[in-house]
């Protein structure tokens, strides 16, 4: 079985938290007494962007490094934690595997054991990004076609995480799914409407139990209205301090009721041929039932 570094991989709002919270469902469930999952402890490894893992990956404080240099270390610390580990480890990651100063990538083949992507449709990404940041949806569909994007882009207040440079939505999916690292491409939207099949492609690919009464069990687990109850009671310490809420409705289709023509049409001129790729848009560039809901694909009917 291979060991070492799986990265979850995926632009903000695409189904990350879901699928870890799968991941944490399936390595535990056999313990009696786990009977739920704890959003607040989901454990399945660090973030890639995390300064103390990278920190302790180098042998070194990055405080007084630039953020130029610190993203260049970056693949150097990833190599050796990866080197050292003896199971699989599985580590959310929302940076593009982009091209470094030093000429390799963010996250190189040397430096990991694979990579799943989950991507989600950009309408539907465009409105969770923008209640997760707490922008308009102008302002979401604007950073989603921006080259230069990236979170926590300030460096000069100390974070607990460094820079994530994103890139354009269409350039984040092809720098992962393009890549030479092994990478498993998984679509939200089969997630929801396809689950026991997704999922043990899931777990398949990332080297989990992969019988169908574990997959089950898990995903019964992972149900979004769960996520949701769990942060409406006790909150989320992943949401950001502008978003009123980090699991809002987590489905399907809710571009419809809440883009215009004009943010739909951007969306289209900006990202199309990744859209087409994904099926998404058709050959003739029309919007693909995909992206509409259908009565499996929402949360509450599952």
């Amino acid at each position: 079985m291979p060991t070492g570094i799986f990265w979850l991989a995926s632009y903000p709002k695409s189904g990350n938290t879901w699928l870890r919270s799968f991941i944490f469902a399936m390595q535990n469930q056999s313990k009696a007494d786990f009977t739920t999952i704890d959003i607040n402890q989901l454990q399945t490894g660090a973030i890639a962007s995390s300064r103390h893992w990278l920190e302790n990956g180098l042998g070194v404080e990055l405080d007084l490094h630039s953020t130029e240099d610190i993203e260049s270390y970056r693949s150097d610390a990833y190599r050796f934690i990866h080197s050292q580990l003896t199971e699989p480890t599985y580590h959310k990651i929302h940076d593009a595997n982009h091209l470094c100063v030093s000429g390799q990538r963010l996250c190189p083949a040397d430096a990991c054991a694979g990579a799943l992507y989950v991507v989600r449709n950009p309408f539907d990404v465009a409105i969770s990004f923008a209640n997760h940041m707490g922008v308009s949806l102008d302002r979401s569909i604007e950073m989603m076609g921006t080259a230069d994007f990236a979170l926590l882009a300030n460096d000069k207040k100390y974070r607990p995480q460094v820079r994530q440079r994103m890139g354009t939505w269409s350039d984040h999916v092809t720098s992962w799914v393009d890549s030479d690292l092994p990478t498993l491409l998984v679509r939200y939207e089969d997630m929801l409407s396809n689950s026991l099949v997704s999922f043990t492609k899931v777990s398949q690919f990332l080297h989990l139990p992969a019988d169908e009464t574990s997959v089950k069990k898990a995903i019964a687990m992972c149900h979004f209205n769960n996520l949701k109850k769990q942060e409406d009671k006790h909150g989320f310490k992943e949401r950001p301090v502008k978003s009123k809420a980090f699991f809002r409705k987590g489905i399907v289709g809710d571009w419809q009721d809440t883009l215009s023509q004009s943010q739909i049409d951007r969306l289209i001129i900006d990202h199309a041929a990744v859209m087409q790729r994904l099926g998404y848009l058709d050959d003739k560039m029309q919007i693909t039932p995909l992206c509409y809901p259908n009565e499996m694909c929402y949360p509450n009917k599952m």
